[in-house]
């Protein structure tokens, strides 16, 4: 009788449904988008910010990937405020720096941005010329370019938002914590690209949008980097343009990419002006253009 229920036992645990294990989720680093990035260069930012608590060491780890600055020197700016000024190469600067602003009064948000070369060489004299230090320097550079809009609603509380119409889970957050101004593309920063069926693919990183249309990550760079257009399977064809340094992806359908082909011929166009008109005549793609601009993007 033993052995029975202890065969009885053994034939049960075969057929036990294994739980699925869940993969952890990326954390949410922002909950508050402003989308600049239309905006003229340098001021073409996107203002990310946060309402709920800071995890510092999982934004510091977001922003050290995305800005190639050693995770012990972000953790240190984001807890203590200051700028990074990224290192030479060859003997020579290609990249200006990144700055962490923090408030002592709190009266402002914990506030992160980078400044190009020629922003760098300019807070570098403003530093100089009024001896103050180069954070200060580079905020004044910065905030200097931002659209008036945004500068406007920087000088609000919580940029001016009203909490009664906010999503619930972002006003119980309370205040913004921080604000982080961007402009890269990188896995917790989404960016949406137009397919042929009209839908809105979001991706983060280089690496998730070269799987989604199955190409090689430095296929993936070149093309959001440079702009141009490149040829996807099925005869498709992956159209990039760079407005104010963004950039900006539709995918075309076969057959939409052969219109735009015959009419770059006949009217001696770009294949990239070609492909835009197709989009405006074509009214699946065109009504995704219209929900884009109404607020698509996060």
């Amino acid at each position: 009788m033993r052995d029975e229920r202890r065969d009885t036992r053994n034939e049960l645990n075969m057929f036990k449904i294994k739980k699925k294990i869940e993969k952890p989720k990326p954390p949410i680093l922002y909950n508050v988008i402003e989308d600049y990035s239309e905006f003229d260069a340098p001021g073409n930012v996107t203002a990310c910010a946060m309402t709920l608590p800071e995890d510092l060491a999982a934004h510091a780890k977001i922003l050290a990937e995305s800005y190639d600055v050693p995770l012990e020197q972000m953790t240190q700016l984001l807890a203590e405020g200051g700028v990074y000024v990224y290192p030479q190469v060859g003997g020579l600067l290609t990249r200006g720096l990144f700055a962490c602003r923090i408030d002592a009064t709190g009266a402002t948000p914990k506030q992160t941005w980078v400044l190009d070369l020629m922003q760098f060489a300019e807070a570098e004299q403003w530093a100089r010329s009024r001896a103050v230090p180069l954070v200060e320097a580079a905020t004044e550079v910065f905030y200097r370019t931002l659209p008036e809009e945004l500068k406007t609603k920087l000088a609000k509380k919580n940029l001016g938002l009203d909490y009664r119409t906010l999503d619930r889970a972002v006003a119980k957050g309370g205040d913004i914590k921080f604000i982080d101004f961007r402009k890269d593309w990188s896995p917790h920063f989404k960016r949406l690209c137009i397919m042929p069926d009209g839908r809105l693919v979001e991706t983060g990183g280089l690496e998730e949008f070269a799987q989604l249309h199955q190409i090689t990550v430095s296929q993936a760079k070149k093309l959001v980097e440079e702009g141009g257009t490149m040829d996807v399977a099925g005869g498709e064809v992956l159209a990039c343009q760079i407005v104010n340094g963004q950039p900006a992806v539709a995918r075309f359908s076969a057959k939409n990419y052969t219109k735009a082909k015959e009419l770059a011929a006949s009217k001696g166009l770009h294949i990239l002006d070609a492909l835009s008109e197709v989009a405006y005549n074509d009214s699946v793609m065109m009504r995704t253009l219209q929900r884009k601009d109404l607020g698509g993007r996060i």
